[in-house]
């Protein structure tokens, strides 16, 4: 701190204490709202925003998000022919829509789907309220206006000291637990606390300015992406456990901190190489002490000198809208044409109840009644997070119900929400890896769950 006047350092602090406060309100510290239906719900302020967004644009974003969809399509097109050699390979749309033909082929196929389903014409099985109307008038439109916010606000935690305070104090914990760093705390908490997309968001922009390994990133993804509090309530709700909901949470949570000490250290997850998208200052990414220093007096220092290098107001709204054109144009596709693909398989072939066959002895070796009914939820919770709830709703046994409930919110990985996101990010990760981790995540969930349901309920 010696090579910056008293000036710059005082300045530095206001900028990072000021700046991260409002970010912090913004993502991380819960609030309570009232709903439609007059009932309190608790929320972040960012989703709140969103929420209330989304209601003034009212019936325009049907077409806001065709109109997305279907640019992004033509411009991925264009830039990944015509135009190929002749973008700046540093440029926007050269990273927006120069893609590999896997992507352009899901972003040609999006822009199908979203007018078949805007117009509903065509076959039912693409624009149903089960497969692509779910998809373009339940999830996208939450997506369009979270992804505005986020991606405007996000730098507020993420560049201006928060993260570099953070990485030093909850290293001993963050390290050894999770193999991650101290500053992945913020993903996590935004994930938990907020939404699991926002946790995707802030992991992508970690991974591409540096911060993250490939590994890490990818851990962080596929391990704290976990759902809102508020949708954890609609689960349970659809299976009954509204009056049990206290355990049924703390069930979720008590699994998910478990599945996040030990699949860090199995295939596939361990296999994936620590290596970085970006150099940055190594001691940024080891978070290490200097000698005779405290982590809390060495993550202050790192983040005053974050908040004097810090941008400032305009260069702070640039990168924010060049990163919500990047998250429309780049993620809402994939999540058009993957979740709808995955909700047509769920909905209209026999393939995951086929699937789902070989965990009816795993089931029945938990003592869980009616296996055979719940072994065909398990694995449709890869397409949406909330069909294995429908599904399983008619079930007679209070433990089915708990268990296939807490576990579609423990499997975490659905290609109609984060999965997609994912998938669109720029975290290089794949969709059978996805799936691989999904089952492991399954597997090693179901006796943790099921023991919980039978201590509640027997």
């Amino acid at each position: 701190m010696n090579q910056y006047s008293r000036s710059q350092i005082i300045k530095g602090r206001l900028k990072f204490i000021i700046m991260s406060l409002i970010g912090i309100i913004l993502f991380l510290l819960p609030i309570t709202v009232t709903n439609d239906d007059g009932k309190k719900e608790t929320t972040l302020t960012v989703a709140f925003l969103a929420g209330v967004l989304k209601d003034l644009i009212g019936g325009a974003m049907p077409i806001i998000i065709v109109t997305i969809i279907t640019l992004s399509g033509i411009l991925t097109l264009i830039c990944s022919t015509i135009l190929k050699n002749k973008l700046n390979p540093n440029g926007l749309m050269y990273n927006a829509f120069n893609v590999k033909w896997v992507w352009l082929i899901l972003r040609l196929l999006a822009v199908v789907f979203v007018w078949i389903t805007y117009l509903k014409i065509g076959t039912k099985v693409i624009y149903s309220e089960d497969t692509g109307a779910l998809i373009f008038t339940s999830l996208l439109p939450t997506l369009v206006t979270v992804f505005l916010f986020a991606a405007l606000f996000l730098p507020l935690l993420m560049e201006y000291g928060l993260l570099e305070l953070l990485g030093p104090i909850f290293r001993p914990i963050m390290r050894p637990l999770f193999t991650l760093p101290g500053r992945s705390t913020v993903d996590n908490l935004a994930s938990f606390i907020g939404d699991g997309t926002v946790g995707v968001l802030i992991t992508s922009k970690q991974y591409e300015g540096g911060f993250y390994s490939k590994r890490e990133a990818t851990v962080i993804a596929t391990t704290f992406s976990v759902v809102s509090l508020t949708f954890a309530i609609v689960v349970a709700q659809t299976v009954h456990m509204q009056n049990h909901f206290f355990y049924f949470y703390l069930t979720v949570i008590v699994s998910c901190l478990v599945l996040a000490v030990i699949t860090p250290r199995v295939w596939p997850l361990r296999s994936v190489k620590d290596v970085y998208a970006k150099e940055v200052p190594e001691e940024m990414r080891t978070e290490k002490l200097p000698e005779g220093k405290t982590a809390l007096g060495h993550g202050f220092d790192m983040a005053t000198e974050t908040g004097i290098k810090a941008p400032g107001f305009r260069a702070f709204f640039k990168s924010g809208f060049k990163t919500v054109i990047d998250m429309w144009f780049v993620i809402l596709p994939v999540v058009m044409s993957i979740g709808t693909l995955a909700t047509i398989i769920a909905n209209y072939t026999p393939l995951f109840a086929i699937i789902g066959k070989p965990f009816v002895p795993y089931l029945e070796l938990l003592q869980i009644p009616e296996a055979a009914h719940a072994s065909e939820t398990i694995i449709i919770g890869f397409a949406d997070m909330f069909l294995p709830s429908i599904l399983i709703e008619g079930a007679n046994s209070n433990i089915t119900l708990f268990v296939i409930g807490a576990l579609s919110i423990t499997q975490l990985i659905y290609l109609s929400e984060v999965g997609g996101v994912i998938l669109g990010s720029k975290i290089p990760v794949s969709i059978f890896k996805l799936f691989v981790i999904f089952l492991i995540r399954t597997i090693i969930a179901l006796p943790i769950i099921a023991l919980m349901a039978h201590l509640y309920f027997s």
